[in-house]
This record gives structure tokens, sequence and C-alpha cells, in this order.
């Protein structure tokens, strides 16, 4: 097995379990999400497991769920907002098709409120949310293949903008023509190289 089809990264309350799921059906494929991992190894919640070990213990659980997943699995993975803080999973995630789902913090209070059941936001969660993007930011943009902002944009847009970006256009439909389908929407780039993200 060579690794996974398509690897999502990005902040927490992003959209990755949603895309992931989408493009594992556009792609027959299998989902898969390390949080996920976690929570079912451990019996308990991610959330719990910061309050009762630390945060720590909870980034070597991680880093230990994404190296079996990234052995293991064929097709969709999800990784958990703060997987690539380990420079051993940024090593790992080397060559893979990994995309970069982007929002910016309104976004990011929109969709969730931010800090529910997210331990790294319980205080001041805009802020937070703020400097954890500025640590993360440059570490997300270093192990993607592409970058695709979600910002107003529909899961189903998001996925089909991954899509695109890894050229994965003819794959996602059984028997279709490649040359065929568009590697772009109309007027619009569902997704930018690594660098050149928009980051006003």
């Amino acid at each position: 097995m060579s690794g996974p089809r398509i690897v999502l990264v990005g902040p927490m309350g992003v959209g990755k379990t949603t895309v992931g799921a989408l493009l594992a059906e556009r792609l027959d494929t299998d989902y898969r999400d390390t949080d996920a991992d976690i929570v079912a190894a451990e019996g308990r919640e991610i959330s719990d497991i910061f309050f009762d070990e630390g945060e720590r213990h909870f980034r070597d659980l991680e880093r230990d769920a994404v190296r079996t997943a990234l052995a293991e699995h064929g097709g969709v993975l999800a990784l958990g907002g703060g997987a690539v803080l380990d420079k051993d999973t940024r090593e790992l995630l080397a060559g893979l098709p990994v995309v970069y789902l982007s929002m910016e913090a309104n976004e990011a209070v929109r969709r969730t409120g931010l800090g529910l059941a997210r331990p790294l936001l319980a205080i001041n969660p805009r802020q937070q949310w703020k400097l954890l993007m500025e640590e993360r930011r440059s570490l997300y943009t270093e192990v993607a293949r592409a970058v695709v902002p979600t910002d107003e944009r529909a899961p189903e847009e998001v996925a089909e903008a991954v899509i695109e970006a890894l050229d994965l256009g003819a794959a996602a439909i059984p028997g279709a023509d490649p040359s065929a389908i568009p590697t772009e929407a109309p007027g619009e780039a569902p997704g930018t190289a690594p660098g050149k993200e928009n980051q006003a």
C-alpha cells in the first residue's frame, strides 16, 4: 500500500470530517480520522484526555495514531488540527497528497462558535484560535501539496476543489473520460499551491 489517496490537514472546525467523508464517497474509498482513532482506542473524548493527562500525552497518542493510519489506510485520511506540530509527522507527510483546508477567524466563529468541546480554546477562544493559527499556518503550508480555502463555501464545493487541486477528476467519476473533465471550474481557482494562499 502506498498510503492515503488524500490527507486533509487544517485547523479545528474547518470541516475535515465532513469534507473527508464526501471525498471518500466521490472516490469510492474509505474515510478515516485520526482523532476518531484516538477516541476509539482510549475509550474517552479528546477533551477528557487533555484535562486528565495534559496536551503532551495527547500529542504522543496523536503521533502514534497518525503513523499507524498513514501506514494502514489507502483512502481519505483527516488529521487532527495539531498533528503537524510533530516534526516526525511532518516528515512522514512529505511527498503525500496533502491538502490544507484553510479558513479565517471570522469563519471559524461562524461555524463553531469556538471553544465548544475544544480544550485549547476554553479561554478567550477567538484570541486563542488566532494564536494557534499563527503557530500552525506555516506548518500546514509546509506539508501541503495544495491549499484550498473553505471560507463561505459549502462542503460539497470544498470537496470538488480538493479533487481539482489534486487533479483527481477522472478518478472521482468511475468510467469517466479524463479528457472530458475540466481541471478548473470556469472563473474560479479552487486551490492554490503552497505559499500562494491569500493570508489577508
